[in-house]
């Protein structure tokens, strides 16, 4: 009966109607064990460090036209023009996302039957999907899956060009971080005749959607390979018999003056840092381009799309 309760700890709580309460159900002694260790500080929801390292992670995931990019697996590209882009110009997509209950309008349904008429799989999902997709929600509604992109090795890059019946042409990208760089000088590559690129594994600018884009789907048709490095794949192409060529306004040489007719790599740097200095010794020649003007240099892919040019206009004669 209640307020009778002969049980141990049995205490009536004065003023309740509910009768007796017993024992504190363990609520002290589970306050009283540990809780493990302190997350780390980048961990903890509101700690200062928390905030910092998301706000990069935006700022990282918001340059190139809203692109997802992880350390495996495939890549996603966002919103509805960066889609619509790589879909016009080929990129290989596997799966086109679109957002239920969003608004479509031109672009989306462009989208869509280019993905339609490629064979790319059509996927309606809910917002939160997209938004796990996206570190910072700016997807429009509608994203794109791209596979991971497979690199060629060095040595079969030069092979192929030996094979090919016609003196290798190929291009070496060094300090070049920028993945429009990147695209816009395989699109050059693929235009004047030259046989490939090859790239460093760190440090550079990785095939991505962006460079896709750039490359106007030229990244479909010619290989680009990733050395583990850089000068140690050139002296082994400079031993199958190429001469390396080296890209810098302090040339040694004019590109007026070159014959670029023979079997070639041309090495190209960064714009702000040129080539680094064991890939400038390695190569044979320093070349620059003349130039009219106050122009100091040029844009990295702008320097290599001329002297393909040039040499693709040396073969033809």
């Amino acid at each position: 009966m209640a307020g009778n309760s002969k049980r141990k700890g049995a205490v009536r709580k004065t003023g309740s109607k509910k009768g007796q309460t017993v024992g504190s159900g363990g609520q002290r002694r589970r306050g009283l064990e540990g809780r493990g260790a302190t997350p780390k500080a980048v961990d903890r929801p509101y700690h200062p460090a928390h905030k910092r390292a998301k706000a990069a992670a935006k700022s990282v995931a918001g340059r190139g036209g809203g692109n997802r990019r992880k350390d495996d697996g495939p890549e996603y590209v966002l919103g509805r023009n960066p889609v619509l882009e790589c879909l016009r110009a080929g990129v290989p997509a596997t799966a086109l996302y679109i957002a239920t209950n969003s608004e479509p309008d031109e672009r989306v349904a462009e989208a869509v039957k280019f993905a339609g008429d490629t064979g790319v799989s059509i996927l309606e999902v809910g917002k939160p999907e997209l938004d796990r997709l996206s570190s910072n929600g700016l997807h429009q509604g509608i994203a794109l899956q791209v596979p991971e992109y497979q690199y060629a090795h060095p040595d079969d890059l030069m092979r192929a060009a030996i094979d090919s019946g016609t003196p290798p042409l190929l291009v070496a990208l060094d300090n070049i971080t920028d993945p429009r760089n990147l695209g816009a000088v395989i699109r050059s590559v693929a235009a004047f005749g030259g046989h490939g690129v090859v790239i460093p594994q760190r440090r550079s600018a990785s095939v991505t959607a962006v460079a896709w884009r750039t490359s106007a789907g030229a990244a479909a048709r010619l290989p680009v390979a990733q050395a583990s490095n850089l000068t140690r794949t050139l002296k082994d192409w400079a031993e199958s018999g190429a001469q390396l060529v080296g890209l810098d306004t302090g040339g040694d040489v004019t590109l007026d003056d070159y014959d670029g007719t023979g079997p070639t790599v041309i090495v190209v740097g960064s714009e702000g840092k040129g080539l680094s200095r064991l890939v400038r010794e390695t190569c044979d020649s320093i070349l620059s381009i003349p130039m009219a003007g106050n122009v100091e240099s040029l844009n990295a892919s702008v320097a290599a799309g001329v002297v393909l040019a040039e040499f693709a206009r040396q073969r033809r004669r």
